[in-house]
């Protein structure tokens, strides 16, 4: 029987921490490690992370609009970066936010969780504003090929709460998120499934002490958000919490020496 998501990232957490690093090549970002706005920068600063951090990090978060902007070139950057992923003994979470109906979201399953893709992850984010029931699919294979999910449940851009906070037979839109990510995960403790929920925020109004995925919190560093003020924000939820940051490790590069202190520095508070 193949291994679940949930159980591998525990053990993963277990041995390197739960800091989460996203590989997010920002135009900047490649500028200030005095790499080119090519294909080329974009491979050197996405691969040359990987090869500073990989024996250190429990799980990457490439963002794959920076890979996509390059077209078939940054694809197949991805495609390498995953690999790299795989053979450093990390886990990848694609952060695409992928989301529709049908055939589509099958497709979208298969692209990024089937292991016969060259662009399969061991994670992926998933948007269900289509409805819940949309991720059918992604489920499905997730759980055939005992891959994970991140379903956006409470971001903090300020245009969220439009949808995530209406109501619906007494619930908000996010804990209904909630409850049927938990009702996905089928009892399995740690579960595969999980939620995405902005670290800037200051309030939440869910009630997640029944949850038995982790919780992938981003915007930890440069934008604002803190290990330290997850607990109040996150309550019984918090020791499911995994971190993630991006600038605040990599504007430390290129030196892997830089980065790797980065990293350490900040993994030290998500104990």
């Amino acid at each position: 029987m193949t291994e679940t998501f949930g159980v591998r990232l525990a053990a993963a957490i277990e041995q390197r921490g739960r800091l989460c690093v996203g590989i997010d090549p920002h135009p900047q970002l490649l500028a200030a490690w005095g790499l080119t706005q090519d294909a080329a920068g974009l491979e050197s600063f996405a691969r040359g992370t990987v090869e500073a951090l990989g024996d250190t990090v429990a799980i990457f978060k490439p963002q794959s609009a920076f890979f996509e902007a390059f077209g078939s070139a940054g694809i197949a950057v991805l495609e390498r970066v995953l690999a790299d992923i795989r053979a450093a003994g990390s886990l990848s979470l694609l952060d695409a936010k992928r989301g529709d109906i049908g055939s589509t979201m099958a497709g979208y399953a298969r692209a990024y969780l089937d292991d016969s893709s060259p662009l399969a992850a061991d994670a992926l984010t998933v948007s269900p504003f289509l409805g819940f029931g949309s991720l059918g699919p992604a489920i499905e294979v997730a759980r055939d090929t005992g891959k994970g999910l991140y379903v956006l449940c409470r971001t903090s851009n300020p245009e969220g709460g439009q949808v995530q906070l209406a109501t619906s037979d007494g619930r908000s839109v996010a804990q209904l998120m909630v409850d049927e990510c938990q009702a996905a995960n089928d009892g399995a403790d740690p579960g595969s499934f999980g939620l995405v929920i902005g670290g800037t925020l200051t309030e939440l109004g869910l009630d997640l002490s029944g949850f038995t995925g982790s919780i992938l919190v981003p915007g930890i560093g440069a934008q604002g958000g803190t290990v330290d003020s997850l607990a109040a924000l996150l309550g019984p939820a918090y020791p499911r919490v995994l971190p993630a940051a991006s600038r605040e490790v990599l504007s430390a590069g290129p030196n892997p020496d830089a980065l790797r202190a980065a990293a350490v520095r900040l993994g030290a508070t998500a104990r």
